[in-house]
C-alpha cells in the first residue's frame, strides 16, 4: 500500500469491523481534520480558562456533625468566633511589656484592624494581659477574619501578614498563623510535574529506540491533560472544586494519559513486527487494545464516581474533577493517537521493523524472557504466590494503626512564618495553644445562654486533658456564649481526639441532661476529627460499591466468576500495602520525615485511582490470554503467551506512571508527597508483584476453571468481547508473519 493511501484494505463481506476498529479507520482517513479539531478544542479551551481565570473554593462543610452544627449557630447568632481567626505572635528576649515594644504592637494592630476581611481584633494586653506568656517574651494577637478561612481572599491574608511583619526588628520577632496564613504560604507543584513528564520521554526512549515513537503517546497525554485542565478551570465557576485539585488532576492525567496511548501503540506496534501493513496494524491496535483501554477507563471512572457516595464535598469535586480528565486521555487515546499514526506511520513502521530485523538476526526476541518467566511460575505456581502473598500482607499490617487527620503548622517547613507561629505558642502556652477547641453553649435566652458558659467552662476544666479555658464569650445577640478550651496535648496527638471525644460522649451530655442547655464542641481541631472520622465510617460502603461494580464489569467482560474476584482481592492487596508504606514513612517518621496523620481523604483518594489503574494491568493483560484461551483452549499456553506478550508493555507503562508518581514527593504539599508515593508504591507492587507472579500463580492454578461460569449467570448477562478473535485484518497478519517465519516472500 502507497504511503499515501488512506483507506484501509476492505474486509471480507459478511464482517464488520468493530466500533473502535471503525474510529481508527475515521481518523486514519481524516487525520488532518482529528489533529486540528483537538488542537481547536485545547486552544479554545484553554484561552476561555484563561479568561475567565481560576474560581476554586474548598468545601470541608459537614452537615449532620457537631462542628458544623457549631459553626451553623454561631453565623446564625452573629459571634465572631464563626468565622475562622489569624494569630499574630511575638517574641521578645526584653520582655513585651516594655513601653517602647507595647506601643510599636498597638499601632501595628490598629493599622490591622482596618484591613479587608478583618472583623476583629484582639490585642494581647487586653484583658490583664490574658495572651501574654508566664515568662512574658511571647504573646499573641487574636485577628478575626469575616469567613472561613478558604473563602477569605488570598490578597487579604497576604496584606495582613505584611502589615504586622512590618512591625518586626532585630529584637522583635513577629510571626503569624492560622489556616489563611497556611494557605497563602503553599506552593505549586510544577517542577514536579516537569520532571515526571522528562522521566516519562526518557523510559520511551529506552523502550522503542526513537524519539518520534516516544513523541507519540506522550503527545497525545499532554494533548488530554490540557484540555482536561481547561476544562475543569471553567467547570470551578459553575461546582465547587478544591484548590488542590489541578495538581491531582495533572498526576493522574500525565500518568493515564501516557499509559493508555502506551497500550494502545505498543499493540499497533507488535502487529507491524507481525506482518500487518499500517492501515490493518492500526484497525487491530485499536479493535483490541482499544477495547481494553475504553472498559479500563470505564473502571477508574467507576472508582472514582464512588467517591461521591462519600457525601463529602471536599472530593465530590475532586473526583468528577479527575473523572472528566480520564474520560478526555481515553478519548485521546482513541481519537486523536490513530490520526498521529497516520501522519508519522511510515517512519514508524520503518524504524520498528528495522530495529526488529536486528533482533532477529541475533536470535533475540522481545518477548522471550517474559515466557521464560511465565514458564518458572507455571513450573512452581505455589510457591510464587505464597512468597508473594506473604510480602503483601506485611507490607499492608501498618496499615492497621493508621490515624487520619489533617497536617497542620506543626509540619510546614521550618522557615515558614506560619511554623515559626507555631513553634513560638507551643513553647510560650504549651502544645495544646495550637489546635483549642471551640464549645458553644445555649440556653434560654441571653441570660440562659451565659448561665450555661459559665457552667460549661466550670465543667470543662476540671475535665483530664485540658489545660486551660476562656471565659465565656457571648454572640451579638447574647443567645449563645462560646468557651475557648485549650487542650494539654498537641492538635495532630490522639490524646487531643480523645478529648473531643470524651466532651461530647461524656462530659458535656452529663452537663446538658443537669442543666437543660445543649452544648457542641466545634473549632478546626474538632472539624478535623469530624471529619476524619466521617471518612472512616463511610468507607466500607465506597469500598463495596467500587469493588461490587467493577468485578460486575469484569464479569460481563471475561464471563468469568474466578477472574473478577482474584482481580478484586489482589487490588485490596496492593491498596492495602501501598497505605502500609504511607503509613510508615509519614506517620511513623521512617526514612527523616516528620511524623504525622495520614491526611483524612488520601486512603479514599488513593483506593479510587489505584483500584481502577490496577484494573487496567489487569484487563489488558488476562484479554491476551483470554484471547489465546480462546483460539486454543490450552489455559497453561494461555497463560504463557499472555504474560509473554504483554509483560513489556505492562513493566513499561507501569514505570512511566510510577516516575510520574512518585515526582510528586518532590512537591512542597505533604498532602501530595503521601499522594505520590501512595500511588507509585501500588503500581510498583502492581505490576511487578501481583501482574508477573501472583496473576500467572493463580491462573495456572485454577487452569481450565478460571474461565468457568455458572450457567444461570451465563444465560443472565450479556455478552461483551474486548477482542475479537479471528478478524481478518489480524489473520492476515498472523498469516504474513508465519510465511516470513518460513521464509516464503
Amino acid at each position: 500500500m502507497s504511503a499515501h493511501s488512506t483507506a484501509p484494505p476492505p474486509a471480507p463481506s459478511g464482517t464488520r469491523p468493530g466500533l473502535f476498529a471503525r474510529l481508527a479507520d475515521w481518523s486514519r482517513r481524516r487525520r488532518r481534520l482529528a489533529i486540528l479539531l483537538w488542537v481547536a478544542v485545547l486552544l479554545g479551551v484553554t484561552a476561555a480558562s484563561q479568561a475567565a481565570g481560576s474560581n476554586w473554593r474548598n468545601d470541608f462543610s459537614l452537615p449532620g456533625t457537631d462542628s458544623q452544627a457549631a459553626t451553623d449557630l454561631l453565623e446564625r447568632h452573629g459571634s465572631a468566633q464563626a468565622g475562622d481567626s489569624v494569630e499574630i505572635v511575638f517574641k521578645d528576649e526584653r520582655g513585651l511589656r516594655a513601653a517602647g515594644t507595647e506601643r510599636d504592637v498597638e499601632r501595628m494592630l490598629d493599622q490591622v484592624r482596618g484591613l479587608p476581611s478583618v472583623v476583629d481584633v484582639r490585642s494581647p494586653y487586653a484583658d490583664g494581659g490574658a495572651a501574654v506568656s508566664e515568662g512574658g517574651d511571647v504573646a499573641y494577637a487574636t485577628v478575626t477574619l469575616d469567613d472561613k478561612a478558604e473563602l477569605v481572599p488570598k490578597e487579604d491574608v497576604r496584606e495582613i501578614i505584611d502589615t504586622a511583619q512590618r512591625a518586626g526588628s532585630d529584637a522583635l520577632q513577629v510571626e503569624l498563623g492560622g489556616d489563611a496564613v497556611r494557605g497563602v504560604e503553599e506552593e505549586s507543584g510544577g517542577a514536579a510535574e516537569g520532571a515526571g513528564m522528562l522521566a516519562a520521554l526518557v523510559i520511551l526512549v529506552l523502550l522503542f529506540g526513537s524519539l518520534v515513537a516516544a513523541a507519540v503517546p506522550l503527545g497525545t497525554a499532554l494533548f488530554a491533560v490540557g484540555t482536561a485542565v481547561g476544562l475543569i478551570t471553567l467547570a470551578g465557576h459553575v461546582f465547587t472544586v478544591a484548590d488542590f485539585t489541578p495538581p491531582i488532576m495533572m498526576l493522574v492525567g500525565l500518568g493515564v494519559g501516557v499509559d493508555y496511548a502506551l497500550l494502545i501503540f505498543y499493540r499497533y506496534r507488535h502487529e507491524l513486527i507481525r506482518g500487518a501493513d499500517r492501515d490493518g496494524a492500526a484497525r487491530i491496535a485499536l479493535d483490541a487494545a482499544g477495547r481494553t483501554v475504553f472498559f479500563a477507563g470505564c473502571t477508574v471512572i467507576i472508582a472514582l464516581l464512588g467517591l461521591v457516595a462519600l457525601g463529602l464535598g471536599a472530593l465530590q469535586g475532586v473526583a468528577l474533577a479527575v473523572a472528566l480528565t480520564v474520560l478526555v486521555t481515553m478519548a485521546a487515546s482513541l481519537v486523536l493517537l490513530p490520526a498521529l499514526l497516520a501522519v508519522l506511520g511510515r517512519r514508524i513502521q520503518r524504524h520498528v521493523l528495522k530495529r526488529a530485523g536486528k533482533a532477529a538476526a541475533k536470535g533475540r526476541t522481545e518477548d522471550s524472557r517474559w515466557r521464560a518467566l511465565a514458564t518458572a511460575v507455571q513450573r512452581r505456581p505455589l510457591p510464587a504466590l505464597v512468597a508473594a502473598l506473604v510480602a503483601l500482607t506485611a507490607l499492608s499490617a501498618p496499615a492497621l494503626g493508621m490515624r487520619l487527620g489533617f497536617a497542620d503548622a506543626g509540619n510546614d517547613a521550618p522557615s515558614t512564618t506560619s511554623r515559626q507561629a507555631y513553634d513560638l505558642l507551643a513553647e510560650g502556652f504549651g502544645p495544646g495553644f495550637n489546635g483549642p477547641l471551640v464549645v458553644v453553649a445555649q440556653g434560654g435566652g441571653a441570660a440562659g445562654a451565659a448561665e450555661a458558659g459559665e457552667e460549661a467552662q466550670a465543667r470543662i476544666a476540671q475535665a483530664d486533658g485540658v489545660a486551660a479555658t476562656t471565659p465565656p464569650m457571648p454572640s451579638e445577640d447574647g443567645e449563645v456564649t462560646t468557651v475557648i478550651v485549650f487542650p494539654e496535648s498537641a492538635p495532630q496527638d490522639a490524646a487531643t481526639a480523645d478529648l473531643v471525644h470524651d466532651l461530647r460522649d461524656d462530659v458535656l451530655p452529663r452537663l446538658s441532661a443537669e442543666t437543660g442547655s445543649e452544648y457542641l464542641v466545634g473549632g478546626a481541631t474538632a472539624a478535623t476529627q469530624d471529619f476524619s472520622d466521617t471518612v472512616a465510617d463511610r468507607m466500607p460502603l465506597f469500598v463495596a460499591l467500587v469493588v461490587g461494580l467493577s468485578t460486575l464489569l469484569l464479569m460481563l467482560v471475561f464471563r468469568s466468576l474466578w477472574i473478577p474476584l482474584k482481580a478484586a482481592v489482589l487490588n485490596l492487596l496492593s491498596i492495602g500495602a501501598a497505605l502500609g508504606v504511607i503509613t510508615l514513612v509519614f506517620q511513623e517518621g521512617w526514612f527523616g520525615v516528620q511524623p504525622g496523620p495520614i491526611e483524612a481523604f488520601i486512603p479514599v483518594m488513593i483506593f479510587a485511582i489505584v483500584f481502577g489503574l490496577s484494573m487496567d494491568y489487569e484487563v489488558f493483560l488476562v484479554s491476551r490470554m483470554h484471547e489465546e484461551w480462546e483460539r486454543t483452549k490450552n489455559a497453561a499456553h494461555a497463560v504463557r503467551e499472555g504474560l509473554a506478550v504483554t509483560g513489556q508493555v505492562i513493566t513499561a507503562a507501569a514505570l512511566i506512571m510510577i516516575v510520574v508518581f512518585a515526582a510528586f514527593i518532590l512537591s512542597p504539599s505533604r498532602m501530595l508527597q503521601q499522594f505520590g508515593l501512595g500511588l507509585a508504591v501500588a503500581i510498583l507492587l502492581d505490576a511487578l508483584v501481583i501482574r508477573c507472579l501472583i496473576v500467572p500463580a493463580v491462573m495456572q492454578l485454577l487452569g481450565r476453571h478460571a474461565w468457568w461460569l455458572p450457567g444461570p449467570l451465563a444465560r443472565r448477562l450479556p455478552k461483551v468481547a474486548l477482542e475479537r478473535p479471528g478478524e481478518p485484518a489480524e489473520d492476515a497478519g498472523r498469516e504474513r508473519s508465519e510465511r516470513r517465519g518460513a521464509g516464503v516472500p
